[in-house]
């Protein structure tokens, strides 16, 4: 295990390595200029040549790659100096818009995500793993079809619809709920869980439908093994075939989309954040787009891809707990 963790983590690092590479190129390729966004409509050559050469946008692309790795692991200075700005480790850029390093800017809202992602994780593993083992043990019956039938129904509305729907329902309507805003944690729990509880409802209706779908097809793959019927042979109780022997191992596939899942979630859900207006990474993500911070871009691409090779590598190490039938 220690080995194939050791393989592991040197291809999580050429994996982020190749993605930071092509992402810098990328952003290098856009016809935008950074430096002439952030120095205004009425730059003067003179002052744009002095923007550029604060951004480091005057040197040949290779020396700006080098020049941003190094900030990863080491921190660096833009600009030089009584002007110089220093972006401490680990350094994933220098915002032009806010002018505040891109790494502070995604701490401060990182947890607006990660309870986001975390809750409606709750939610969908709850609402799919259950409707999904219902209809498998209940495969060909009335409870399966209408299941399924809302599984795909739900998987059929965006987003964005269902959303706009629970805002106008529940908030406008009813008032039921306050207008979704972040709360922390430690300040107020109930005043944290009911604010984000439409966000957590509009992202776990996507999902479950999914997982609804995965284990139903799942446990009734798991439930035709023989050691199934040998499990039952030996008289054992329908509970213990079922979620010790039959869920157990119907859970590999679901544990693989569900790393993918959480670990692209928690890297911001862009439209939920926009839509709900949380200040979250997906907002952040969205709003760099539209004024072309490219850094803060840059930033949330790496956050995320980082998110999703981690989510990856604990998965796979997961398999060996759940399925005793793996090993490396």
């Amino acid at each position: 295990m220690i080995l194939y963790l050791g393989r592991r983590l040197i291809g999580v690092a050429g994996i982020m390595l190749a993605i930071c590479a092509i992402t810098f190129t990328i952003f290098y390729l856009l016809p935008n200029d950074p430096a002439a966004a952030a120095c205004g409509k009425t730059c003067s050559p003179d002052r744009l040549a002095e923007v550029k050469a604060a951004m480091g946008l005057d040197k040949p692309v290779w020396e700006q790659f080098g020049a941003y790795l190094a900030g990863l692991v080491a921190g660096r200075d833009y600009g030089s100096g009584p002007s110089a700005v220093h972006c401490g480790f680990p350094c994933l850029g220098y915002s032009y818009e806010y002018s505040l390093p891109v790494w502070d800017l995604l701490v401060d809202r990182l947890p607006v995500s990660v309870s986001l992602a975390l809750g409606a994780a709750v939610l969908w593993l709850l609402l799919g793993l259950g409707a999904g083992v219902t209809s498998a043990l209940r495969k060909g019956r009335p409870a399966d079809k209408i299941l399924m039938v809302l599984s795909v129904g739900t998987a059929s509305l965006p987003v964005y619809f269902t959303s706009v729907m629970l805002i106008w329902g529940v908030v406008r309507s009813a008032g039921l709920l306050p207008y979704p805003s972040y709360h922390e944690f430690t300040d107020n729990p109930f005043e944290w869980g009911s604010n984000l509880l439409l966000p957590w409802i509009a992202l776990a209706l996507l999902y479950a439908a999914q997982y609804a779908r995965q284990s139903r097809n799942s446990m009734i793959e798991a439930m035709a093994e023989p050691y199934i019927r040998t499990a039952r042979a030996k008289g054992l109780p329908s509970r213990t075939v079922t979620v010790k022997h039959g869920l157990r191992s119907g859970m590999t596939p679901i544990l693989t989309i569900f790393g993918m899942d959480l670990g692209g979630l928690l890297a911001g859900a862009v439209i939920t954040e926009s839509i709900f207006g949380l200040p979250g990474i997906g907002r952040l993500f969205y709003d760099g787009l539209l004024r072309s911070d490219q850094p803060v871009i840059l930033g949330v691409t790496l956050l995320a891809a980082f998110f999703i090779v981690v989510a990856n590598l604990l998965v796979d190490v997961l398999y060996a707990f759940v399925d005793p039938r793996v090993r490396y």
